[in-house]
């Protein structure tokens, strides 16, 4: 009887160690899954005026020209006010996927019906989004990048 009840007790232990021992290893493979490795892209923001102007252009034309440039990565802006030329662009940039979202917009004055306003945003040097005010006068364009899309 004594031995009967040993060896009892010892398959209750040795199912207690395999059912810990399960659970352990559930847990950790369920951590490993859960890690989010975030990766560094290379992005570039770019605004660009095209003018389109009349077939017969008048003798001084009306200039293009930025008012302001806004770029946002993550929660940090930055605005650049009437930067020069009718192309704009922001330079390479290292930007971890941990940011989130990245936002351009741009203001300009455009002197022909039909010109136009474009914003670009290039991740690892590829076209990603891009937006397109047409027209005369003051307009807008902007667009945004997710790296959380999918």
């Amino acid at each position: 009887m004594k031995q009967f009840y040993k060896s009892k007790s010892l398959l209750k232990l040795s199912f207690l160690f395999a059912v810990l021992f399960s659970v352990i290893s559930v847990l950790n493979s369920c951590k490993e899954d859960d890690d989010e490795e975030f990766t560094d892209h290379i992005i570039k923001f770019e605004a660009k005026i095209i003018v389109n102007g009349p077939s017969t252009p008048p003798t001084s034309p009306p200039a293009a020209n930025f008012k302001t440039v806004v770029t946002q990565i993550g929660t940090s802006p930055s605005t650049t006010f009437n930067p020069t030329g009718i192309t704009w662009t922001s330079g390479d940039q290292f930007v971890s996927s941990s940011q989130s979202q990245l936002n351009l917009a741009a203001n300009a004055v455009l002197p022909y019906a039909d010109s136009e306003l474009i914003v670009n945003i290039y991740v690892d040097g590829e076209l990603a989004k891009t937006k397109k005010a047409v027209g005369s006068g003051e307009k807008n364009a902007s667009t945004y990048y997710s790296f959380l899309e999918l």
